[in-house]
């Protein structure tokens, strides 16, 4: 395996559980700086969250125009949390989300390049449903502790997203050589995004089904 892969797997694998608690051990959200701490906290509390914004990173890279195609997610995501703040959610969030990962993981697969166009839409799209569910647990309630916690909320999840995608899009671009779509490195970054979202998906949709016929999971 590749010196600069296996860092890379390690580094991930040593510091997500670290992250993943959040910053302020439970504590209500008072100020801004409390809102902004909980902003950096949340996006490695969800796997499938933090897969798909290394996946847009990487894909981004083929656009062209990198920095661009990640910030309409990025746009969009803060879009999507900030109307599940004012009660305006998106529904069957859940499904979206892991046909997102089964979606944009497949593309980098595929290694088809994609432009600019269908790329942001796509982000951009799939990032409305990405902040509706960080929104649903949590905006909500910081948002009532006032405006302030909640600017300070969405600044930390909208830097720390677009700070880790442009890291993976460095990561695979500088360090894997993974200079076109169709270099292996960003092929198998698909598979492993595209495989767990195509678990997750079936996941959603067994749980659609059995809720249909009134049984539990």
């Amino acid at each position: 395996m590749n010196r600069y892969l296996l860092a890379a797997v390690v580094f991930t694998m040593s510091t997500v559980p670290a992250l993943a608690h959040h910053p302020l051990g439970g504590m209500p959200m008072e100020t801004f700086t409390d809102g902004l701490l909980s902003g950096v906290g949340h996006p490695v509390l969800g796997f499938d969250h933090l897969f798909f914004v290394i996946a847009v990173g990487i894909a981004a890279l083929y656009t062209g125009r990198a920095k661009l195609a990640t910030a309409a997610y990025i746009g969009a995501m803060l879009l999507g949390c900030l109307l599940m703040s004012f009660g305006l959610g998106l529904p069957v969030k859940e499904f979206a989300i892991s046909l997102s990962l089964l979606v944009v993981g497949g593309l980098l697969l595929s290694g088809r390049a994609t432009g600019l166009t269908p790329a942001v839409g796509l982000f951009a799209g799939f990032g409305l449903f990405h902040g509706s569910a960080f929104g649903d647990p949590i905006a909500a309630q910081e948002a009532g502790a006032g405006m302030t916690v909640l600017v300070g909320y969405l600044g930390g999840l909208g830097l720390l997203q677009y700070g880790l995608a442009l890291l993976a899009g460095f990561v695979v671009h500088e360090l894997l050589k993974a200079t076109e779509a169709k270099h292996v490195h960003a092929r198998l970054a698909g598979a492993v995004v595209a495989g767990v979202g195509a678990i997750l998906t079936l996941e959603n949709i067994e749980g659609l089904v059995f809720n249909m016929l009134g049984l539990a999971v």
